[in-house]
C-alpha cells in the first residue's frame, strides 16, 4: 500500500496512473515538455478538449507538482504553464511509450496471439 495526499493506493502503478492517466494528462505533459505554453496554445494543440476539462486537468497536474502555473500581472492577464522538474522526469517515459506505440502500429500482427 502507498499513501499519497490522504489516498491509499494498492501499488505504485495505481498511483502513477492516477497522477498521469486519463485521456488528456499525458498529452498535456508531453506538449508542455516541448516548451512553456499559455492556456490558448494548449487548447489549439488539443482541439477536442473542452475549456472546462483543460482547466481541470491543468489544476490536477499543478496540485500534484507536475506543472507550474505562472500568473503575470498585466493587462490583459497572462498565465503560462510549464513542467516542474518532476514533470520533466516523465518525458523519457513518454518517449519510450511513443516508440512502443510506433512499433505496435507497424507490427503486422500482435506478438502474443491466443488462437
Amino acid at each position: 500500500m502507498i499513501k499519497y495526499k490522504d489516498t491509499q493506493y494498492q501499488c505504485s502503478m495505481e498511483l502513477s496512473l492516477a497522477l498521469i492517466g486519463g485521456k488528456w494528462k499525458s498529452l498535456i505533459l508531453w506538449y508542455l515538455g516541448e516548451n512553456t505554453m499559455r492556456f490558448s496554445e494548449l487548447r489549439r494543440m488539443l482541439p477536442k478538449i473542452t475549456q472546462k476539462m483543460l482547466t481541470q486537468q491543468l489544476r490536477a497536474l499543478e496540485e500534484n507538482g507536475l506543472v507550474n502555473r505562472v500568473i503575470y500581472t498585466q493587462v490583459p492577464p497572462k498565465v503560462e504553464y510549464s513542467l516542474t522538474d518532476e514533470g520533466k522526469s516523465l518525458l523519457p517515459i513518454f518517449e519510450t511509450l511513443i516508440k512502443w506505440g510506433v512499433n505496435h502500429a507497424n507490427s503486422d500482427q500482435p506478438s502474443d496471439q491466443n488462437d
